[in-house]
C-alpha cells in the first residue's frame, strides 16, 4: 500500500510539473488544464486501489489511514500546491523574479486561518474516507490502526488551530 502512496504522489508532481512544461515552455495553456486536470484522477485511483487492498483481505493498516490523509490533503490544497509549483517553476527554470509579500499583521492571521480552513476540509475528507473504510470492512476485521490515525490526525489538527489562532490574537508586527 505504501509503495501505491508513493506512486501516486510521484505522478501528482510529474502531471504538474508537465502541465507547467505544456503552459510555459510550448505555450499550450489548454493542454496544461489537462494536465493539471489529472491530479484528482490519480486520487480516485488511489481511493480505488486502496478499496481493492482492503476488498482482497488485507487487514486495515496505518497505510490505508495515510491513504486517506494523502486523498484529503491533496483534494484541500491542490490548487494551492499547483500555485507554488507554478511560481517556483517560473523562478527556477524560466528566471522570472517573482517578490513573495511577507505577511504580517491581520493579514497574516487571515492567511493562517485559510490555511486551517483547508486543513479542516481535508481532515473531514480524509476522516469520511477512514469511516467509510471502516464500514466497508466491517465487524470482522480490526479496524484500529484507521481509527489510531485519525486520533493522531485529529491531534494534528488541534495543534494547527492553535498556532492559526494564536495569529489572529497576536498578530504579528512588521
Amino acid at each position: 500500500m505504501i509503495a501505491w502512496i508513493i506512486t501516486a504522489e510521484i505522478a501528482f508532481w510529474i502531471v504538474i510539473i508537465v502541465g507547467l512544461i505544456c503552459r510555459y515552455v510550448f505555450k499550450k495553456p489548454k493542454l496544461s488544464l489537462f494536465f493539471f486536470a489529472l491530479t484528482p484522477v490519480i486520487d480516485l485511483l488511489l481511493v480505488l486501489l486502496t478499496v481493492i487492498d482492503l476488498k482482497a483481505g488485507t487487514p486495515a493498516s496505518t497505510a490505508h489511514g495515510v491513504a486517506a490523509i494523502y486523498i484529503g490533503v491533496s483534494i484541500a490544497y491542490g490548487k494551492t500546491m499547483i500555485a507554488w509549483a507554478d511560481i517556483k517553476f517560473q523562478q527556477w527554470f524560466l528566471k522570472v523574479l517573482i517578490q513573495k509579500e511577507k505577511l504580517s499583521g491581520m493579514a497574516k492571521a487571515k492567511h493562517e486561518m485559510t490555511m486551517l480552513g483547508r486543513h479542516i476540509v481535508a481532515y473531514i475528507i480524509g476522516a469520511g474516507l477512514l469511516y467509510a473504510m471502516t464500514l466497508f470492512i466491517g465487524s470482522n476485521t480490526d479496524t484500529s490502526s484507521l481509527v489510531q490515525v485519525m486520533k493522531v490526525w485529529g491531534i494534528v489538527l488541534a495543534i494547527d488551530a492553535v498556532i492559526s489562532f494564536s495569529y489572529v490574537i497576536f498578530p504579528s508586527i512588521k
